[in-house]
Order: structure tokens, then sequence, then C-alpha cells
């Protein structure tokens, strides 16, 4: 489990940066409204490029975290991560 991000909550959802070997970039989680039972919870922002999305879920033990599935055409793949919430703030977790 690798931690690639370090987030904030903000009044209007999560701001922090992405950080891998690659790819440094600010990103923001807007939250959005649903549009059905799959739709997203939050978009993904670097900028004003829409590069994913979250979906809010809750673990095995009934803790909150955000799925969250970022991609770009620079990716070599999707990145699929979760945001949670540690001590620490709210981390950016990527596991292969």
């Amino acid at each position: 489990m690798a931690i690639i991000g370090i987030f904030t909550k903000t009044s209007d959802g999560y701001q922090g940066t992405l950080t891998t070997l690659t790819t440094k970039a600010k990103l923001t989680l807007t939250p959005v409204e649903k549009t059905g039972e799959k739709s997203p919870d939050f978009r993904v922002y670097a900028g004003a490029a829409d590069i994913g999305a979250a979906w809010a879920v809750k673990s095995k033990d009934d803790k909150p975290y955000l799925s969250v599935r970022l991609d770009d055409p620079s990716f070599s793949a999707a990145i699929n991560a979760r945001l949670f919430e540690n001590e620490q703030g709210h981390i950016l977790v990527w596991n292969r």
C-alpha cells in the first residue's frame, strides 16, 4: 500500500496533491449530484481537466472512505485508489 496523495477536506470537497515517480498534480474532488445508484459522488479535476471520479463507500468495519478512479492519457493504465482519513489527515492510497 503506497500513499500517493495528501488531501484536505474543504467546505466543497477535497483538495490535495497526487505524487508518484512520474506525476505530480494538484487535484480537487468536487461533489456532484448523483444521477443513479452507480453514479459517482465526486468528480476529480487536475486544474480544468476532468481526470476521474470517486464514490463514497464504507469498509467492512463501517468506516467511510472514497473509492477513487483516475485516468489520463499520460497514464499507462487507470489508477484505482482509496481516500480515507487517518491521523495524518486524508490520504490517497494505491495498491496494485
